[in-house]
């Protein structure tokens, strides 16, 4: 009987960037394949996708990609993965009908495998299955995924909550949750982003009062924001616009795609005669109208940032406005939110980011429905996921507290294997590669270290080239270097003193010396960056560009 290892590439112990490997004897299954969000030093970076490499040289071995829901954190990461895995990807029909368009901007649709799949049907991939099961969360067709190995069912809950009375009223198969419990979980690979927060989380169904409060009473437009994905809260939006007087329109394109893909499957109802198009406001006053918008991670492209920055061509924000922020900040994403939010007021515009009846709920389970997984699982073996490192501290105590001994609860890091065989658990850390990979707005992976900390130095610090022309063959230099700036910001004169350092020390080489260009090169670059940051202890990026003649 083979060994079971569970190898997360992404997603332990962070919050994004989900993909998690499942391997027995020959067969590999992949769990979601997600991407992060670009912390503020990463300058210039768009995402931050997982190392996909341990999954490239064991192409052959996937037997599937199995998708748990359509956010980005878990199916982002697919346009990059897919061009060099040639393997199915499993998700249920408004998955698929959300991801196939980013798919198809970078590789051919003949080239895909899109595998549709509904919660309860049971695929054979090589010597495991998979059974979706399904769950509530902010998006619907979201579902856990039961993997059944050798050694028992591997258990991903998702992102979930437990929600009994959720927008599309697609209730959580807890019956079937409980009868996988009785068969065998061995290990459960569990949600904990709101681990520390006690109790149950309110209902998706909790926001539509505070929606009715802001629509029925604001005196000019109302702008709400949330993520494109968000279609129950967007569905929210359409009824209690409806029930007020107002009409909506949407601006955005992911949002515009997704409501259009929404409504042709029937994900979102509008009631008839409510959504409009944007270039319709002008037809309606202010106080009977509603739009949607993107930008609620202050996106620096998404259309509220740009509203706040007054460049937006086809919608302003007016003095009289109102925007319902509906939303939950990505960590790493304050900065940005909190500006566009300062924008906003400074425009008139009235921002309700926090009320005593709910704008916006979670998504994800509170501690006591946390336990309740648990309890309905049964799991032998535990491991939080989806969570920073303080998330699977305190879901860990939680586990211990509920009875679980110490070494049946588990702390996984990117790139461990956790490994299950018939008597014990085993973490085996490091065990394959494992990391982040940048993306830019090239849409090229593979932004480097150094590449970000020359960004970071220029953003900082500004640059300095200098320009050196050399007669090669004779060994000399032809006339002065020169030295330009910009974005540099030093003591006054600290250019031209560096100037004089930099002709006494290239004075100072050989012909034989001075016939080595990147020899020359280095020692050019080396004399500026010392002396610059002796003097006027900045940092700089110093380019050296050598003139042969």
């Amino acid at each position: 009987m083979s060994d079971v290892r569970v190898i997360p590439l992404g997603g332990v112990g962070e919050i994004g960037k989900n993909c998690t490997v499942v391997e027995q004897g020959d067969d590999i299954v992949v769990i979601d394949c997600g991407l992060a969000f670009p912390t503020e030093e990463m300058l210039g970076v768009d995402i931050v996708i997982p190392d996909f490499t341990y999954l490239i040289e064991n192409k052959e071995r996937v037997r599937g990609i199995f998708i748990t829901h359509a956010h980005e954190d878990h199916v982002g990461g697919l346009p990059y993965l897919l061009p060099h895995v040639n393997c199915p990807v499993y998700a249920t029909e408004f998955t698929h009908a959300l991801i196939r368009n980013k798919l198809e901007e970078k590789m051919p649709a003949r080239e895909l495998s899109l595998k549709t799949f509904r919660p309860g049907d049971i695929i054979e991939a090589g010597s495991m299955s998979v059974e979706p099961v399904r769950i509530t969360h902010s998006i619907p067709d979201t579902c856990c995924m039961a993997v059944r190995t050798d050694h028992g069912i591997v258990f991903f809950t998702a992102d979930f909550k437990f929600d009994f009375t959720p927008v599309d009223t697609k209730l959580t198969n807890i019956t079937r949750i409980g009868e996988l419990g009785r068969e065998g979980v061995v290990l459960l690979l569990s949600d904990s982003t709101n681990v520390d927060r006690p109790g149950w989380g309110p209902s998706e169904r909790a926001v539509t009062e505070g929606l009715r409060n802001v629509l029925s009473t604001a005196p000019g437009r109302v702008l709400l924001t949330t993520f494109a994905s968000n279609i129950h809260r967007m569905q929210q939006v359409y009824e209690v616009a409806a029930e007020t007087g107002r009409k909506v329109a949407a601006v955005g394109r992911r949002m515009e795609q997704n409501l259009d893909i929404c409504e042709r499957l029937g994900y979102v109802k509008i009631p008839k005669g409510t959504r409009i198009r944007l270039d319709e406001l002008k037809n309606y006053p202010d106080h009977q109208l509603a739009i949607l918008t993107t930008g609620s991670q202050g996106e620096p492209m998404s259309a509220l940032v740009q509203m706040s920055k007054g460049s937006y061509g086809r919608l302003q924000i007016k003095a009289g406005d109102t925007l319902i922020y509906s939303a939950r900040p990505i960590p790493g994403n304050e900065g940005a939110i909190w500006r566009t939010i300062n924008r906003l007021f400074r425009q008139g515009c009235n921002v309700i980011y926090d009320s005593k009846v709910p704008i916006h709920v979670s998504g994800h389970a509170y501690q006591e429905e946390l336990k309740m997984m648990l309890n309905l699982t049964r799991p032998f073996y535990v491991a939080p996921v989806h969570g920073e490192p303080r998330h699977q501290h305190v879901y860990n105590q939680m586990a211990l507290d509920m009875g679980y001994p110490d070494h049946r609860v588990f702390t996984l890091c990117d790139g461990d294997a956790l490994v299950l065989n018939d008597t014990s658990a085993d973490i085996v850390k490091d065990s394959v590669p494992f990391g982040r990979v940048l993306v830019d707005n090239s849409g090229t992976p593979g932004v480097t270290e150094e590449v970000l900390r020359d960004r970071y130095n220029v953003a900082n610090d500004g640059i300095i080239v200098v320009t050196i022309a050399l007669d090669v063959e004779k060994g000399e230099l032809v006339g002065d270097p020169i030295i330009q700036s910009k974005g540099f910001h030093g003591p006054s004169g600290v250019i031209d003193r560096a100037f004089e350092v930099l002709v006494d020390g290239l004075s100072a080489l050989g012909r034989e010396e001075l016939k080595d260009v990147s020899r020359v090169r280095s020692d050019a670059t080396e004399i500026i960056r010392k002396y610059v940051q002796k003097q006027a202890s900045l940092r700089p990026l110093v380019l050296t560009a050598i003139i042969e003649i």
